[in-house]
């Protein structure tokens, strides 16, 4: 079967944009919609109890999750 994905590269390890808000340095999602579907992927993934909560970025157009 031929590698549908021969575009993707297997060795380059995918970065997520970030920003610092505060003292940390925090994922950036474009869109609320984007941010809610990572929150809910995440609490799959780790079993997390309490979901993340989207929130609006105070210094830029973007979001970030927040477990507070």
């Amino acid at each position: 079967m031929a590698n549908r994905n021969k575009h993707l590269n297997p060795a380059k390890i995918y970065e997520p944009k970030r920003c610092w808000v505060g003292e940390t340095h925090k994922i950036i999602f474009d869109t609320l919609e984007e941010a809610e579907l990572a929150a809910e992927v995440a609490a799959y993934d780790h079993d997390i109890k309490t979901p993340l909560k989207p929130y609006k970025c105070p210094y830029a157009n973007h979001y970030h999750l927040s477990s507070t």
